[in-house]
């Protein structure tokens, strides 16, 4: 049976659309010399208290945004179904999906869609809104999950993420 434009593997499409992979900052000149001073001094720290995991850990580190800040974010597809949440190849069955909330200040710039896992480990999915109407978004996900309406902002580990740019 040939899939329709509204049909996916994963159940009827309900709403969907492209959002980057990860956030992508534009940093200054400043931000990579504040980032290097405290790098070293962290390094220096690491040295003299013998600790050479931690030094480890902050080259480690310090590699990885040097080469995944020269990439751009791919798009990749997010779709509303009927049956759970597609991102990208990845689907999320509603059943182990907690509950949502969304998140919407325009004039901060906050314009999110949170899903929390009923598993604890499992870490907040954090959805981009982009130009997204998110009053039908939010009556189609009302269907089939609970509302976290003491949600009200941001999480704090995206706001500490967005201001250091991270």
């Amino acid at each position: 049976m040939p899939e329709s434009a509204d049909t996916i593997n994963y159940g009827k499409k309900i709403s969907g659309w492209r959002i980057p992979e990860y956030d992508k900052h534009e940093r200054e000149k400043n931000w990579y010399i504040i980032s290097a001073i405290v790098g070293l001094i962290f390094l220096i720290y690491s040295f003299f208290s013998g600790n050479f995991l931690f030094a480890a850990i902050i080259i480690i580190g310090a590699l990885v945004i040097i080469i995944h800040d020269g990439q751009e974010p791919i798009k990749i597809d997010f779709i509303i179904t009927d049956e759970g949440l597609m991102v990208g190849r990845k689907f999320y069955d509603y059943d182990v999906i907690k509950d949502f909330s969304i998140i919407y200040k325009p004039k901060q710039n906050i314009k999110n869609l949170y899903f929390e896992f009923k598993n604890v480990i499992k870490p907040r999915l954090s959805i981009p809104l982009d130009k997204m109407n998110p009053l039908p978004i939010r009556e189609n996900l009302l269907k089939y999950l609970p509302e976290d309406l003491e949600r009200t902002d941001q999480p704090l580990s995206e706001a500490l993420a967005k201001m250091f740019k991270l």
